[in-house]
């Protein structure tokens, strides 16, 4: 696979019917590594070894509705109190992050209501902070850190 643009993390695979597979621990199983979820791995490694947000606070690939539509976003990270401080968009390494990729986790966010968004293609990174008063979202070097 391809290096991506994150720290090295130590990942999990197993070689199955000529397919190899990535232990995702959110779900607790091994997944068919495809360049997107490679993308999604590392998110999840780097929210959890360099930003510390417990794995419990943690979603990955749930469905939502959005004016009944079925939508299946990639992460998402939970405030203690349920409501959604990250949604976090991965794409494949060849997709170039656009307007409509912004567009799509901008419609996710209306069902939503995360503070924080992120949208990644394992080499380009996007960080944004809504601003939900002014129908905006700030982009930042970086999401902050965990913190209780």
């Amino acid at each position: 696979m391809q290096q991506l643009n994150f720290p090295k993390f130590s990942f999990r695979f197993k070689n199955s019917e000529n397919k190899i597979s990535i232990f995702d621990v959110i779900r607790k199983k091994f997944v068919v590594l495809q360049p997107e979820e490679w993308v999604r791995q590392h998110c999840v490694h780097y929210l959890i070894n360099e930003k510390k947000y417990p794995i419990s606070l943690i979603n990955v690939e749930k469905e939502l509705k959005i004016n009944n539509l079925r939508k299946r976003y990639d992460i998402v990270v939970f405030n203690t109190d349920g409501s959604i401080l990250i949604i976090i968009e991965c794409k494949s390494p060849n997709i170039s992050i656009n307007q409509v990729t912004f567009d799509q986790i901008a419609r996710y966010n209306l069902a939503l209501k995360a503070t924080y968004l992120i949208v990644t293609n394992g080499l380009n990174h996007y960080y944004c902070q809504m601003d939900f008063e002014n129908e905006l979202y700030n982009f930042l070097k970086d999401i902050p850190s965990y913190s209780v």
